[in-house]
């Protein structure tokens, strides 16, 4: 089968499965926390200050920076939706390298740091401290079931990183203004919201069709060594 088009039906199935997972709503706001977590990144690595994050229970949120116009707003700008998908992309390589609790202390820390230095709403606030709770229950109190967990996580970031390029490729559509950081990027420069928005969504598709190849190595993998 095309690895294109198998990729585009393993996230078609993942996303129709996910949503029969008890809670599993609760667990989707991640790829928001990471796509947050891009934007505060690339505004510090600028130079710029972050003023806050904000989170919220529909899965949506906003990052409050101060930068300088121009080259460096176009910057923090693009990086939300690409630093989600490479988020998702490390979280299968780490597991294809039996580096999972690895990928668990990173989510950790980057929910510690929004929720230590940026987070100061209620919901983002209980969110980041119950999932650092849970993730530190996996690590050290359930660590047999830390697999099918992190695999959740991980299947579950995938499969938003790219729903959410989806929508805002719809929405660049239907109403272009309020197309997000599309929008936000043609206001910055000659380009369209829904040419950033398509390019958004190639790149998280990239990031999908990679990171599934590195599932499916090291599921092979894993059968070929119990089959010896």
């Amino acid at each position: 089968m095309n690895k294109w088009l198998k990729t585009l039906l393993f996230l078609a199935g993942s996303a129709v499965l996910t949503r029969f997972i008890p809670f599993s709503s609760l667990f989707r706001n991640l790829d928001t926390m990471f796509h947050e977590f891009g934007h505060a990144l690339v505004t510090l690595l600028l130079s710029g200050s972050v003023l806050r994050i904000e989170l919220y229970a529909d899965h949506s949120g906003v990052t409050y920076s101060a930068i300088a116009a121009g080259g460096k707003a176009i910057l923090v700008s693009l990086s939300g939706y690409p630093l989600a998908s490479l988020f998702s992309l490390l979280l299968f390589y780490l597991y294809s390298k039996g580096k999972r609790q690895w990928g668990l202390i990173l989510a950790s820390s980057v929910a510690l740091i929004m929720l230590v230095l940026y987070v100061r709403g209620g919901f983002g606030m209980l969110w980041l401290s119950g999932f650092i709770l849970l993730n530190a229950a996996m690590l050290f109190l359930w660590p047999k079931i830390s697999k099918y967990y992190y695999l959740f996580l991980a299947f579950l970031t995938l499969e938003e990183s790219v729903m959410g390029t989806l929508y805002l490729l719809s929405a660049s559509v239907m109403a272009p203004s309020r197309a997000g950081d599309a929008a936000n990027l043609a206001r910055l420069t000659p380009l369209p919201a829904l040419v950033w928005a398509l390019l958004f969504f190639l790149f998280a598709l990239l990031c999908a069709k990679w990171a599934l190849g590195f599932f499916f190595r090291e599921e092979k993998a894993r059968r070929q060594a119990r089959s010896l």
